[in-house]
This record gives C-alpha cells, sequence and structure tokens, in this order.
C-alpha cells in the first residue's frame, strides 16, 4: 500500500494561503454578512420611526376629533331648536328655514365654548353665521365665577307667561334693558326697536313664542350690542333668529390679522418668525389705516354712546375682522359688556389679589384689602386695549413720514390708566389725535 508522505506545518501553512487566494476567498464570504447586518439595521429604523409616525399622527388625529365632537355639536343645537318650535315654544324669522324648509343649514363649525356653538351657514343666497347657545339662555353674572351663569331647565323660555300684553311685555324690556345698561334717557327707544325686530314676519302682531325668543335673545351681550350699534357699520347685522339661536351677518375676513396653526407646527416655530407670519396676510397699509380708525369708532362709539357705556373685556385680533371694503367688524362681541352691568356685579365680587377682579381677559379692577372685595372701576380703559391692537398692526409698513409720530401716540394711548371718566380729557384727544393722523394719510386716496 503506498503511504501519502505526510505535510509539513509549512505546507498545510502554504495550502490554507493558496486557499484563500483561490476561487473563494473568505474576504469575499465576509462582505455579503456585513452588507446584511446593515441592511437589518437601516430596516429596523425605518420600520421604528414609520411605527412612531403612525402612532403620533394617530394621536394627533384622535386628540383632534375628540375635541371636535366635543366642542361642535350643531345637530344637537339644530334639533332642540327645531323640537321647541314644532311643540309651539319659540318662533322666529329663521324656524321655518331652519326646521322645515331647511334652507338654512349649518356649515364649517368655528365653536370655541361648548355651551355656545357657532358655524357658518347658508340661508338662500345668504351667506352668515350661526350662534346658537346648547343650554339655556345665558344670564350673564359676573358674581363668583365672573362668567355666564344658567338658569335652572325648567325655567328656559317661559317669559314672558301666557296672558302678557304687549304693552306689559313692553315695559319687561325696558326693566331689563334699564339694569343691564343703567337708566338712560332713551330706553324707551330701544324698547320700540326690540319690539319691531321682535314681530318676525311682519304682520303687525308679536306672538308669544316670538316674544319668549326675543327675551332669550337679550340676556345675549352680543345681541344687545348689536340692538345698540345697528345704525353703526361694526357690527355685523342681525338676519334672522329662532329662539336664542341666531344668523349673522359674515365678516369675510377675520382675524384682524394672524395665522391659525396645528399646535404641533407652532412649537417648532420661532417667536419672532411667528411675529412676521401674522403680518404676511395683511391688506396694504392704507386699507389697515381704514381698518384701524374703524376699530377706534367703535371705541368712540361704546363710550357714552347713545345706551350708555360698554367695557371692551376681550380684546384680542381673533374678536375682529373686516370685509371686502376694509370696514371694521366686531366678530365676537359675547366680551363687550355694559358697564353698569358689570361694575354693580364686581362690587359683590370677593377678593384678596387684584388679579381676583378680572373678567374675560382685558377687565380688570383693583381689589380693596379692607373689604376684601372689588372696586367697580377698571384699571385701563378701552382705548388703551385697542391700542395694543393696534401697534402691532398699522405701525408696520407705515409711511416714513408717519410712522415716528404714530408711533408717538399709540405708546401714549397705550399707556392710559384708570377708567375713561376719570381722564375724559386725555382720553378724546389721544383718541382723536390717531384718528385725524391716519385719516390724513389717506383721505385723498381711493382707500379712503
Amino acid at each position: 500500500m503506498r503511504r501519502e508522505p505526510i505535510q509539513s506545518a509549512a505546507d498545510v501553512r502554504c495550502s490554507a494561503f493558496a486557499m484563500a487566494k483561490g476561487p473563494f476567498p473568505w474576504g469575499v464570504l465576509r462582505k455579503p454578512l456585513i452588507v446584511q447586518a446593515r441592511f437589518s439595521y437601516l430596516h429596523m429604523k425605518y420600520l421604528f420611526f414609520s411605527w412612531l409616525a403612525v402612532f403620533v399622527g394617530s394621536w394627533i388625529v384622535y386628540v383632534e376629533y375628540s375635541s371636535y365632537t366635543e366642542l361642535c355639536r350643531g345637530h344637537d343645537c339644530r334639533k332642540s331648536i327645531c323640537d321647541k318650535y314644532r311643540k309651539g315654544v319659540i318662533d322666529g324669522s329663521a324656524c321655518s328655514s331652519l326646521c322645515e324648509k331647511e334652507t338654512l343649514y349649518l356649515g364649517k363649525c368655528f365653536t370655541a365654548r361648548p355651551h355656545s356653538q357657532v358655524y357658518s351657514g347658508n340661508w338662500g343666497d345668504l351667506q352668515g353665521v350661526i350662534k346658537c347657545q346648547m343650554e339655556e339662555a345665558p344670564h350673564y353674572d359676573l358674581g363668583d365665577e365672573m362668567e355666564p351663569r344658567k338658569e335652572a331647565a325648567p325655567a328656559a323660555f317661559n317669559k314672558p307667561t301666557k296672558g302678557t300684553s304687549v304693552e306689559k311685555f313692553r315695559e319687561m324690556i325696558i326693566s331689563h334693558l334699564k339694569a343691564k345698561v343703567g337708566d338712560q334717557a332713551n330706553l324707551a327707544e330701544l324698547a320700540t326697536q326690540v319690539l319691531s325686530f321682535t314681530d318676525s314676519n311682519k304682520d303687525g302682531h308679536i306672538s308669544l313664542p316670538e316674544a319668549r325668543s326675543t327675551w332669550a335673545l337679550l340676556q345675549l351681550n352680543e345681541f344687545l350690542l348689536a340692538l345698540v350699534l345697528q345704525d353703526r357699520d361694526h357690527t355685523p347685522k342681525l338676519l334672522g333668529f329662532c329662539g336664542d339661536l341666531y344668523v349673522m351677518e359674515k365678516v369675510p375676513y377675520s382675524p384682524l390679522y394672524g395665522i391659525s396653526l396645528p399646535w404641533i407646527i407652532e412649537l417648532w416655530i420661532p417667536a419672532g418668525l411667528r411675529r412676521s407670519m401674522e403680518q404676511w396676510f395683511t391688506p396694504s397699509w392704507p386699507h389697515k389705516a381704514k381698518i384701524s380708525i374703524g376699530l377706534l369708532e367703535l371705541v368712540e362709539d361704546i363710550f357714552h354712546g347713545t345706551y350708555g357705556s360698554f367695557l371692551m373685556c376681550d380684546v384680542r385680533t381673533t374678536t375682529f375682522g373686516y370685509n371686502e371694503r376694509h370696514d371694521f367688524k366686531v366678530t365676537d362681541a359675547r366680551y363687550i359688556i355694559p358697564e353698569a352691568t358689570f361694575q354693580e356685579r364686581i362690587r359683590q365680587q370677593r377678593c384678596d389679589v387684584d388679579e381676583d377682579c378680572l373678567h374675560g381677559t382685558d377687565c380688570l379692577t383693583s381689589c380693596d384689602l379692607t373689604k376684601h372685595r372689588c372696586t367697580p372701576e377698571v384699571t385701563r380703559p378701552n382705548l388703551a386695549k385697542a391700542c395694543d391692537v393696534l401697534k402691532n398692526y398699522v405701525l408696520r409698513g407705515a409711511p416714513s413720514d408717519l410712522s415716528d409720530e404714530l408711533e408717538k401716540q399709540l405708546y401714549a394711548c397705550m399707556a392710559l390708566k384708570g377708567s375713561a371718566e376719570q381722564m375724559e380729557i386725555e382720553h378724546s384727544l389721544i383718541l382723536n389725535n390717531l384718528k385725524t393722523l391716519l385719516w390724513k394719510k389717506i383721505s385723498h386716496t381711493k382707500d379712503s
């Protein structure tokens, strides 16, 4: 038998070295393993971030949907109103269109508070804003919570009672207006306007359901202000009503300036860029000047106006807008309240610090620590709050020959303290100076 020669260690090493250089080198075998590992890592990373994006997106959709379903209850509001209409409890100019003909319908939801539903709406060829109270007609009581207080459910739409004469209803209206705006000389004239509005079908007669609807609406600050300023252009026109649901003229451009972004995007936008973005969609400066004059005229109208003074307790860009002719409009007047009502109720408010005497975001009085009660006089007049809003609006893009004087007047305006009655001359002087300054710059242009 032939024996194979025994290989030495050197021969084995040479053979191994030859195999490494052969047709199947070890380096080639190692490379696919590295590529495969890298591919698996990228695949897992992709899957993780995809899952994370789906999770975050689903959570955002869930939160938004939950908020929408909690806030936007237009179907419930319409059902409640129409049920009362069909039972003969309420009536009004919008009832038939809403509940029978279905020519008035709710569109996009703009509700910010569940008890006060706000929708865009179409009424035949008219575009409007529909506002509906989900709970019973609110009575604005500035007592403990300084927020609207609701009557108990059985008391809804029960005034006036059956058998009340038109003259008695008129007396009820005058008494209510007197409690709201104070003892003004021309309340009888305003009561006549209310009665005319109540006769929704203009047949010369006021039915009990019509009277109950109007009485519920008279509890609302926004409705009261619309009546008081109906001969002015600052508030949208009342188009119709049914119970405490009412339809107002649509303001096409709102808010006054600024854009609304999802909160997840807001987190990543620097404050400086956010302020610049707010001005991207504003009109030209002459148009902004005209709109600003409109806001100043509103302040003038509700300070010692025809039916007393009103306080602006939530002065933000979101509560104002303008139309195609750049006429200034109030889009949310719920916190423009009669001064007489405010002062009567704020006196009863218990306090330990001044901050306890705040209504809305802007009506602040001081706390009398000897009695632990709020004082009745607001610390800042309406004009100072309006100038806060106008500063970032009308100064931006102002003509160079005007900007210095305009800025000086605006800052003097913002520095106003105390109630307007306490500094009536200074208040009127600054107001007129601002209006004159803006008007002179645009009066010779087509923008006026």
